[in-house]
């Protein structure tokens, strides 16, 4: 067993994020404006070969864990090609997906057959009417069709992520977590990252104040996810099938125990969301670096990876540098 690369301040390195699209057929409030951002040129993105000589160089060094993000992954073509090619690296213990829901119906079945076993879906609201405002796309149908079609499928655990927002969605924050009473869903919290001005701050709900409102429903009790080294902190209420999960980044931050690397679509590695430091990958493919020379690139990005993000809102847009649908989520 490959013991996985330790960056600069000992934290193990195994979990990559890969991104393999910068476009989504949603356009959510808090992450691009109502026409979109400008897509990168298709000569731009990494080729699905690319991804894969990347994704096993990763392997090699050490990498366990791999999620596929975009955008929204499941508008690239023959994402279940990529799923299944990945999932045969020798070393890959866990393969998962984000996506926001509106082509799972279409493709869950195929996605399990490919070697996904765990998704993750943003739903940030129960309300039809909502979700419109919020997505600015009328589908709440689909996206719910989808979350079946993934039970059906059998995924587990599927992962619901709600970014909580004041005036917005907080209202629902009750109503989201019963939802993990009669389903085995983990229902998981993401407080607002907010941009710099002042009316977003003003959207920003703590965990601290989430918590407050959820233990109102019954006692929480603490408990593990089953990889135990994600972001989230979980609660279960009592004698329910799923769990509820916490995600601080703002207010309690997770810098101490962050074990991931992210991949952009267009082939820059970042160690940290909230830096603008990129490593360019995709250019030394094209430039036909051997291997030996990306694991050196790679290790050295590693050993650079910052010790924790500031906690100041502000900041952290600005250092985010580009959209969060180019970073990949």
């Amino acid at each position: 067993m490959v013991v996985p690369p330790v960056d600069a301040h000992h934290r193990p390195i195994d979990y990559l994020r890969l991104s393999i699209t910068d476009r989504c057929n949603l356009r959510c409030v808090y992450c691009m404006p109502s026409h979109g951002v400008p897509r990168l040129d298709h000569s731009q993105i990494l080729s699905y070969e690319e991804i894969l000589r990347l994704t096993r160089i990763a392997v090699k060094m050490g990498i366990t864990k791999i999620r596929i993000t975009g955008g929204e992954p499941l508008v690239r073509r023959d994402v279940t090609y990529l799923c299944e090619n990945i999932a045969a690296l020798k070393g890959v213990s866990s393969l998962s997906l984000t996506t926001n829901g509106l082509l799972l119906g279409q493709y869950a079945a195929a996605l399990r057959r490919a070697g996904i076993r765990r998704v993750n879906i943003s739903l940030d609201t129960l309300r039809p009417s909502r979700f419109s405002s919020i997505t600015r796309v009328g589908c709440f149908h689909k996206v719910w069709a989808g979350l079946e079609a993934a039970q059906k499928a059998g995924f587990s655990p599927i992962k619901l992520n709600v970014v909580v927002m004041r005036h917005l969605n907080d209202d629902e924050v009750e109503e989201m977590a019963l939802l993990s009473l009669r389903n085995p869903f983990h229902v998981r919290f993401i407080e607002f990252m907010p941009f710099p001005s002042s009316a977003s701050r003003k959207q920003f709900v703590s965990s601290d104040e989430i918590v407050e409102r959820l233990s109102r429903l019954g006692r929480l009790v603490p408990c593990e996810s089953r990889s135990n080294n994600g972001p989230a902190r979980y609660f279960r209420l009592e004698g329910a099938l799923g769990k509820i999960g916490i995600i601080s980044p703002i207010s309690h931050h997770f810098c101490p125990s962050c074990n991931r690397l992210r991949l952009t679509a267009d082939g820059k590695l970042r160690t940290c969301l909230f830096s603008n430091a990129e490593t360019d990958l995709r250019d030394l493919l094209r430039q036909k670096a051997s291997d030996e020379e990306l694991v050196q690139v790679i290790g050295q990005a590693i050993a650079s990876k910052p010790e924790k993000h500031t906690l100041d809102p502000e900041v952290l847009h600005k250092c985010m540098g580009r959209p969060m649908v180019r970073i990949g989520g």
